[in-house]
């Protein structure tokens, strides 16, 4: 990590492109490309829909919003892209790090599927970039965490205090942890 950065980018954690016609991109991300479907937004959760699709243990590393013009204009955009943080402090430092610098932060704390604790900012172009600890994992049994468990909350300090079932939110930094329990 470069000298005085206090969190590290692991890796590019998910995508979420818009698309113009919901179930004809979900039938070819799972008919075709094999991935397959962790949860689904309907329209009334997120307007034009939602689908979450996995091809690995994450919860989601590609989400698809409905609703985009037809094909050939501006349907393909980009909604976000994420990037995976190792540890929940690290995403309490990038806050704060993003304020230092100006960014503007859309959202921090916890969504609902997935149940990743994360903030959200623009970069200068205006692409909507996240940064989040603790996505869900699906195991062997091929089943997401159902709805009724998600905890979203909307700042970092309450996803901390209203975590889901099995998500660890212990902060090991004392000073961090003086600052959350305020």
């Amino acid at each position: 990590m470069p000298q005085g950065q206090p969190f590290k980018v692991q890796k590019l954690g998910h995508a979420v492109v818009n698309v113009g016609d919901l179930e004809r991109s979900k039938r070819f991300y799972t008919e075709v490309l094999g991935f397959k479907v962790s949860d689904v937004y309907p329209g009334t959760m997120m307007p034009g829909g939602m689908v979450f699709l996995r091809c690995n243990g994450d919860h989601h590393c590609l989400a698809l919003v409905g609703g985009a013009p037809p094909a050939g204009g501006a349907a393909r955009t980009l909604h976000h892209l994420a990037f995976e943080l190792a540890t929940l402090e690290e995403v309490f430092r990038a806050r704060d790090h993003l304020k230092l610098h100006g960014v503007e932060i859309v959202y921090e704390g916890r969504r609902r599927a997935g149940c990743q604790v994360s903030v959200e900012f623009l970069d200068p172009d205006g692409h909507h970039l996240e940064l989040y600890w603790g996505v869900d994992q699906i195991g062997s049994d091929d089943r997401p965490r159902p709805p009724e468990e998600w905890r979203q909350t909307m700042t970092l300090e309450d996803a901390v205090r209203i975590a889901p079932a099995g998500q660890d939110t212990t902060i090991h930094d004392p000073t961090l942890k003086a600052r959350i329990d305020g």
